[in-house]
Formats: C-alpha cells, structure tokens, sequence
C-alpha cells in the first residue's frame, strides 16, 4: 500500500536528479494525492461548519414565515366569516324587497320603479359581495395549501439539522475520549517534552525534539520510540482516525554538506521515521498515515531566542475523526 508523503519543492529537485523519471512521477502523484485529501478534509469541514450555521438560520427565517402565514390564515377567515354575514344579511333583504315588490304591485309606477331600482342595486351588491366571498375562499385554500407546504419543507429540514448536530455531537464525543485515551497511554511522557491538546475538533499530540531526536538527527531515541509505541497502541483500537504527522523545526539553516538540503528536508523525514515507527509492528493501515514537513514556517514562538527555536523544534502527530458519514449527509441534499 502507499505511504502518503508532503515533500517539498526542494525535496523534488533533488530527488529527480537521483531517481527514474517514473519513479519520480509516482511521488509527484503520491504527494499531489496527499495535498487533495487534506484539502478535502479542510473543505469538508469549514463546509460542514457553513452548513449547520445556514441551516439554523433558514430554520429561525421559517419559523418566522410560518407564524406570518399562520396569523394571515385567521385572519382571513375572520373575513370571510364577516362577509357571510353581510351575504345572509343582504339576502334577507333581497328577500324582504322582494315581498314588498309583490304587495305593492298594484301600487303607483313611480314607486315600483324605485323599488325596481333598489331591488337591482341589492342584487348587484350580493353579486359583488358573492364574488368577494368567492375569491377569499380560494385565497384561503391557496394559503392552507402553502402552510402545509412549509410545514413539511421545515419538517424535513429540522431533521436534516437534527441529524448533522448528532453527528457532529457524537464526533466530538469521539473526539474527547480518543482525547484521554491517548493522555492516559502517553501519561508518564506529558513532563518530558510531550502534550496532548484538544482543538478544532482534532487532537494534537505535540512531542519536543528532546524527546525524539538528537540535533540535526533522523533516527528517534529509545525513550521516544517507547512513547509512540504506546500511541501506536491507542490508533491501532480506533481505525477511524485519520493521522497526520508534521516534523518542525526551527530558522536555523542546516549545516552546508549535511544529509539534508534544507529545514524542510529534515522535517519531512523525521516524520517519515515517526510513520515507520508507528507501522512497525502494529495493524495500522498506511492509509491512514500522512507523513508532511512544515520547516521553520509554522513556528508556535516567532521570537528569535533560544527558548522559542527550542519549542519550534517539534513533532506534531495530528489525529483527526474520518468525515465520512458527514460527508454522505452534505452529498444527498
């Protein structure tokens, strides 16, 4: 299986003037498959994180347009019940004027007329309030239809957060737990040069170059092989976990006919030697590896004193949740 390796630019040149063009290819295609999954795992993460933030506000601007329609639905019945009223009303008169026509039928001309005349008007206006009762049915219905529309669109997204904050709750549960498994494995090292931290959702186990390597050495001590063999214990019991290993150092250039071009170049395979170590052994899958070299261009203390190069000069092991069931979720809707 392949080794996932972060090589640098440098590391390349030198390596194409030592190594088949095909082989060199392989690496350039190992390395750019390396970056995109790291990539991806960023991406998903910062789109997850945009997702749950969007969701929660279309569910409070939903909430909101349901209450509206909810409030416009009684009131409109409230109308159409008045305006039956006033139908039931006007037809009682119609009625009224109607018997009135027929006793006074034998009446002047000129009275009939009027009563002619006024019982055209109250036709004309319970057509027109008929009309009016009509077409406030229909907007009712049409508003009914609409709420139960949202009801069920609202319904389904409230499940669909509801669904990403378990998830999203039960990784940071796993997260938490692989927290204190790997403090409690690693718990007589935390005064000698390692930590072990929670953040952004992933657990940092930060070891110090003393107790990994000598100056400008490759090869691990005894003491930190002992200490990422009891790691390696903990990630064996929880496949799930992605791992990550970045070699620091700090912005003291290597020394000119050394076995390395640069920083980088030490960096990088001192976290090769930490992936050999934790494979060696053990049922990890490779895959779940990434062995990356940072330099000196991410140091935790930019000062220029001997202090600060001593905390830059690390091994960081950066264990990560898989994603993906989060992922399937994002994918499907």
């Amino acid at each position: 299986m392949k080794k996932m390796f972060i090589i640098s630019f440098s590391v390349l040149i030198s390596v194409m003037a030592c190594v088949p063009t095909s082989q060199f290819k392989e690496i350039q295609l190992e390395n750019q498959d390396c970056q995109d999954e790291r990539d991806l795992l960023f991406s998903g993460n910062e789109k997850l994180t945009v997702e749950n933030t969007e969701l929660k506000s279309n569910l409070e601007k939903n909430k909101d347009l349901l209450n509206k329609l909810s409030s416009d639905s009684l009131k409109k019945q409230e109308e159409l019940n008045h305006l039956k009223k006033q139908y039931k009303q006007l037809d009682q008169q119609y009625n009224d004027l109607k018997k009135a026509q027929e006793e006074m039928i034998s009446g002047s001309a000129t009275e009939t007329r009027k009563l002619l005349n006024q019982l055209q008007a109250t036709q004309t206006d319970l057509q027109k309030r008929e009309d009016q009762l009509n077409q406030i049915s229909r907007s009712v219905d049409e508003k009914k239809r609409n709420l139960e529309e949202l009801r069920a669109e609202l319904e389904k997204r409230n499940q669909r957060l509801t669904e990403l904050e378990s998830i999203l709750s039960r990784k940071d549960s796993a997260v938490a737990a692989l927290k204190k498994k790997v403090s409690e494995a690693l718990l007589g090292f935390e005064n000698q040069g390692l930590t072990v931290t929670q953040k952004n959702g992933k657990v940092y186990v930060s070891l110090e170059e003393k107790l990994l390597f000598k100056s400008g050495s490759t090869t691990v001590d005894a003491k930190g092989v002992s200490a990422l063999k009891k790691l390696a214990g903990v990630l064996e019991q929880n496949p799930d976990i992605n791992i990550m290993i970045e070699g620091h150092t700090d912005d003291v250039p290597v020394i000119k006919g050394s076995a390395f071009v640069d920083n980088w170049d030490l960096s990088v395979q001192r976290a090769t030697s930490i992936v050999r170590i934790l494979l060696d052994g053990t049922s990890i899958n490779p895959k779940r590896l990434l062995a990356s070299g940072r330099g000196e261009f991410m140091p935790v203390d930019p000062a220029k004193t001997s202090e600060a190069r001593q905390k830059n000069r690390r091994t960081e092991i950066i264990l990560t949740p898989k994603l993906d069931e989060l992922f399937r979720i994002l994918e499907t809707n």
